[in-house]
């Protein structure tokens, strides 16, 4: 019995080491790729950091409780101040943006039109999309009469559908890899409204990590580019505690909709205990936040983000 308990105390140990060298080796997510990598699972951190705290203070074992609570507080650091501070609603339009990977290999096509349909956003962004996505999204045109689609084989093609009159739509090759990057322009009480959706490639080995880094700054110079307000929305391939994230957010100015209202994990939907967010909308001051949430799975490996603005 005594050496069940010794078993447990040492394995709940040797979990308290692990979640400390990771908080704190996450905080210095600039050092290198690899640490960046473990850097997105700031909530995860925070959840077993407190019942860690708890277990050890259970077993009134005071050292490891006061390093858990120290760990508790430094995850808390990170993820509280995206759940509180939310900025006040103001304007007399609202529109609905309805965002989603699709993932390029899923062909169930209906699960996408029923989400549409039961939502009814005003505008619509679509990444990963495929000649055979493009095939498939073509009888949204009807109630979407304003669209552009840049399909590409493999991972980076995009779409965009408006209900709304646009004043002007067409991408952009991003660097370095020439992904496409929908910039669209819409006129709202008089005022001009400037669309960006983009998706960085996923960061996994160096020459890629710093292509991520580098798309994410050429859309930092489309958004100081752009006149009016600006919605920068996609699959950034980053969680928010990354250093290229936030010098995005110092760069442009720009705040995003989950801040203050709470994080929306949207990936992976095949392991949900280990979901981060990495697809983000961000807007400029003069746009109002009235909602941000994520939609039901599509049979993607990306929940849908479904934002609700005001103008």
């Amino acid at each position: 019995m005594l050496s069940k308990r010794v078993t447990l105390t040492g394995l709940v140990q040797a979990a308290a080491i692990v979640t400390i060298l990771f908080s704190v080796a996450t905080c210095f997510d600039f050092a290198h790729r690899n640490i960046e990598l473990f850097s997105h699972f700031r909530l995860q951190y925070l959840a077993v950091s407190l019942l860690l705290l708890i277990a050890f203070v259970v077993l009134r074992n005071p050292v490891y409780a006061a390093l858990l609570l120290v760990m508790t507080v430094l995850n808390a650091s990170f993820v509280l101040p995206w759940y509180f501070g939310g900025v006040a609603v103001e304007g007399d339009t609202t529109l609905k943006l309805l965002h989603a990977n699709v993932l390029s290999s899923n062909d169930d096509y209906e699960r996408l039109f029923t989400l549409v349909e039961t939502e009814q956003p005003d505008v619509i962004f679509l990444q990963e999309v495929t000649e055979e996505w493009r095939d498939a999204v073509k009888r949204l045109h009807e109630d979407f009469p304003y669209n552009y689609v840049e399909a590409r084989e493999g991972n980076f093609g995009i779409a965009m559908f408006s209900r709304l009159a646009l004043d002007s739509v067409t991408h952009v090759d991003s660097p370095p890899f020439s992904y496409p990057t929908i910039l669209a322009r819409m006129t709202v009480n008089d005022e001009s409204l400037t669309f960006i959706n983009t998706h960085p490639m996923i960061p996994l080995s160096r020459p890629f990590y710093e292509a991520r880094n580098r798309q994410i700054r050429s859309i930092a110079n489309l958004v100081n580019q752009s006149n009016g307000s600006v919605i920068l929305i996609g699959d950034f391939n980053t969680s928010p505690w990354t250093r290229p994230y936030r010098s995005l957010e110092e760069k442009t100015g720009l705040r995003n909709t989950q801040r203050g209202l709470g994080l929306r994990p949207t990936w992976p939907t095949f392991l949900p205990v280990a979901m981060i967010p990495i697809d983000h909308a961000l807007v400029s001051e003069k746009v109002g936040i009235v909602e941000t949430r994520t939609g039901p799975r599509i049979g993607s490996d990306h929940l849908p983000l479904i934002i609700t603005i005001a103008l």
